[in-house]
């Protein structure tokens, strides 16, 4: 009877791990890299504006 209690506890403990990884990964995948993206896509277009700000006022 223990030798069943461990088994399912440790079955039960893994598949929890399991599915509190995938939900992170799939946090991290749907939330956190679309709005580094986005950041990014906004750093480089105020980096874009800035160098043609300097160039337009070139003698």
């Amino acid at each position: 009877m223990t030798k069943h209690f461990v088994k399912g506890f440790l079955l039960g403990s893994l598949t929890t791990l399991g599915a509190v990884a995938g939900s992170i990964f799939a946090f991290k995948k749907t939330v956190i890299e679309p709005q580094e993206a986005y950041d990014n896509k906004i750093e480089e277009n105020r980096r874009r504006a800035n160098r043609k700000s300097h160039a337009a006022h070139q003698g």
